[in-house]
């Protein structure tokens, strides 16, 4: 009994370990997530190049007009204030100068006595001649009158230049708007002593309807800026900017100089004042319907030029690309897209064609 208990075991256990190997082990899968990609969707748009500069608003040539003294002096009148409007013909400043004055009186008189020396040069002459033609005086003695009455005229002349001269210095110290505009800068009061010249500026009126623009264009850039570009111009640190257009160009340029001045033209009125700081955009060219990606999306691989898209199947496909207009914030892809594909911006570095990937949020 003992005998037939123990075969009935052993036989049980050959049966369970016959049934354990037929059984299939257990697969291994090793699994990896999908990486995590940026992508943006290109549509057709407006690809810019664009030429940035530094500039400040400036009045037009002849819509700035600086008041100073022809001669040293006093402010007699000083009728406008700074920021009061002016009319043209209006009274902007009258000064006394004495030594002017003076010197036109002193350039009339002149002018008389030259006038009553050539009357009498004139007569002796005349008188002469009509008695040399008698036989009564001497040929000499007319020629010696006709001598007097041509450096009489001489003297006249010089005289009547003087006084015009005079004349013109006098008339300088009432000076009269030549414009409408305004006053934007008063630095003295009547009453005050002024000097001559560019150093002591008594006002200074502006045409605030004939504003410009003077850009300082880095030298290289030169050549690709045309009369006629567009332009947008921004107060510094400002964010709206206002339209223009490149107005001038520089015949020459400093051979030293790294820039050089670009006038630019205000599409319409401007509320900006003469002197204030911009930043300038000049679109130098421009592709409209263009599709174009940052310049992070395309990559490079031998002679090749490519991006990843990013399929409906959550996979990345590569694509081989055309570039045409280089920007640095955009590239224009001429071939190798379509409207509405998906590029990967960021996270493509790497990526094999046709990984799975997952979209950044």
């Amino acid at each position: 009994m003992r005998t037939l208990r123990s075969n009935a075991l052993a036989a049980a256990a050959a049966l369970f370990l016959m049934s354990g190997c037929g059984r299939e082990p257990a697969e291994e899968i090793e699994t990896t997530a999908a990486p995590a990609v940026t992508t943006v969707t290109v549509t057709p748009g407006t690809v810019e190049d664009v030429v940035t500069a530094s500039g400040s608003v400036t009045a037009a040539p002849g819509a700035d007009f600086t008041v100073t003294a022809p001669e040293a002096g006093r402010i007699a009148e000083l009728p406008k204030a700074e920021g009061e409007r002016v009319r043209p013909g209006d009274l902007l400043v009258r000064f006394e100068i004495p030594s002017l004055s003076t010197d036109l009186s002193t350039r009339q008189a002149e002018v008389q006595e030259a006038q009553a020396r050539v009357e009498n040069a004139q007569a002796s002459a005349t008188r002469l001649t009509t008695l040399v033609e008698h036989g009564v005086a001497a040929q000499k003695d007319l020629e010696d009158a006709k001598r007097e009455l041509a450096e009489a005229r001489a003297v006249l002349t010089q005289a009547e230049s003087g006084s015009r001269n005079a004349s013109l210095l006098q008339s300088r110290t009432v000076v009269r708007a030549p414009f409408a505009g305004v006053i934007a800068k008063r630095n003295h009061n009547p009453g005050d002593l002024v000097d001559a010249g560019a150093a002591d500026v008594i006002l200074r009126v502006i045409d605030p309807s004939r504003l410009q623009v003077a850009a300082a264009v880095a030298i290289p850039d030169l050549a690709r800026v045309h009369v006629g570009n567009p332009v947008r111009v921004t107060v510094a640190g400002g964010d709206e900017a206002e339209p223009g257009k490149v107005l001038t160009r520089p015949a020459a340029v400093d051979p030293g100089g790294v820039t050089a001045d670009v006038r630019l033209a205000f599409d319409g009125p401007t509320e900006l004042a003469v002197g204030t700081p911009l930043r300038v955009e000049i679109v130098v060219e421009q592709r409209a319907g263009a599709l174009a990606v940052p310049p992070d999306a395309v990559l490079h691989e031998d002679e090749a030029t490519y991006v990843m898209v990013a399929g409906d199947d959550k996979k990345a496909h590569r694509r081989n690309v055309t570039v045409g207009l280089t920007t640095p914030k955009q590239l224009e892809i001429t071939s190798g897209l379509k409207p509405g594909d998906a590029v990967i911006t960021q996270g493509q570095q790497g990526l094999p064609d046709g990984s799975a990937i997952t979209i950044a949020k």
